[in-house]
């Protein structure tokens, strides 16, 4: 007989071109079943797929998160945000079969997280694309087939609007980054404070040389050549080390600066650089009257001033360490009053 019951469950064995074939039914109830199991394993076995005979236990998502952080905590520097990443993942599909995983499945996820956590959808792609590299890391590893990540669509990402600090705006905020504040102390006399002063020249290394905030953060004595002024960038979001001339307005802020420690800017408290200024930043903006602003517009100012000035596109793309010029050319809708100028040369041929 081709199929026999053993305990609760039913096998098939048989021989088919002198080889002999023995497993067990998967989901047969009884004979009949079993017997039309052997029939499928026998059709797929002449049409050349064996797969069906594979009953190894099949990876759960578990096993490519794991994957995917040892491959993360090695070649990027967002490992700690891709940690967070695969704590929303594991939570959903953490129990879950790799291969079992479909394009649907992945739709709900992106629901189940705007709807239960309310993330933006800036932050649902990036779980996205985790998912997307987990998958593909399946796939070079043996573990799955393929990548159900193939027809699911990102969401529409609301890119924040390009923002340039006017130049009444910059003296307004250097004006109230420079005004210090009376207190009244213990013993009763008055006190000037000047709550904001460490901003001023790490917004002025970021007006003067378009670097990122992370870049200017982790900035080293070690990475500026005072002899052919320039900073050589070592880490970069790119991975690739990119050199930046040093202007005479920032050189004055440098020589001004302490060197007693390893990092340019450095919190006086805590004598290590500072990794948020948030708050300070923000207050010293509304004070200001300034309306939104981020710290990474002033990268886009300096771009936007450099182009301004007539500045080559591919040299402000290598100053600012973007990987194509289509990047840099974001920063090509510059401020009205400049476009008027450009408007007003063709006045010369009416």
């Amino acid at each position: 007989m081709s199929v026999f019951k053993r305990a609760d469950n039913w096998y098939y064995r048989f021989q088919l071109n002198g080889k002999e074939y023995y497993r067990a039914c998967k989901g047969a109830v009884d004979k009949k079943t079993a017997l039309e199991y052997e029939v499928v394993v026998k059709t797929e076995i002449m049409r050349g797929n064996l797969k069906i005979l594979d009953n190894s236990p099949k990876p759960l998502m578990k096993k490519l998160i794991n994957l995917y952080l040892q491959y993360s905590e090695t070649n990027k520097k967002s490992y700690e945000r891709d940690v967070y990443s695969t704590k929303m993942i594991l939570k959903y599909f953490g129990n879950v079969q790799a291969e079992t995983i479909t394009p649907q499945d992945i739709e709900d996820f992106k629901i189940k997280i705007k709807k239960d956590r309310g993330n933006k959808n800036a932050t649902v792609n990036r779980h996205l694309e985790v998912l997307s590299k987990m998958f593909n890391l399946g796939i070079a590893n043996n573990l799955i087939e393929k990548n159900p990540m193939w027809s699911v669509k990102k969401l529409r990402e609301d890119n924040h609007k390009v923002r340039v600090l006017s130049a009444d705006e910059e003296k307004r905020l250097f004006a109230e980054i420079e005004r210090g504040y009376d207190v009244v102390g213990r013993d009763r006399k008055h006190k000037i404070i000047y709550p904001y002063v460490h901003l001023k020249p790490i917004i002025i290394c970021a007006l003067q040389t378009g670097m990122r905030r992370g870049e200017i953060f982790n900035l080293k004595w070690s990475n500026i050549d005072f002899e052919y002024d320039f900073i050589e960038l070592l880490e970069t979001k790119s991975g690739k080390s990119r050199r930046i001339p040093i202007s005479k307005k920032f050189m004055e802020v440098l020589n001004e600066l302490s060197r007693d420690n390893e990092y340019v800017f450095v919190n006086p408290e805590t004598q290590k650089p500072y990794n948020d200024i948030k708050n300070a930043f923000h207050s010293v903006l509304k004070k200001a009257n300034i309306e939104n602003l981020r710290f990474h517009d002033l990268r886009h100012t300096a771009a936007t001033r450099m182009l301004e000035k007539g500045a080559d596109i591919r040299t402000v793309q290598e100053i600012l360490g973007h990987s194509s010029v289509i990047v840099t050319q974001r920063y090509t809708h510059t401020t009205p009053q400049y476009k008027k100028s450009a408007i007003e040369l063709l006045s010369n041929y009416c």
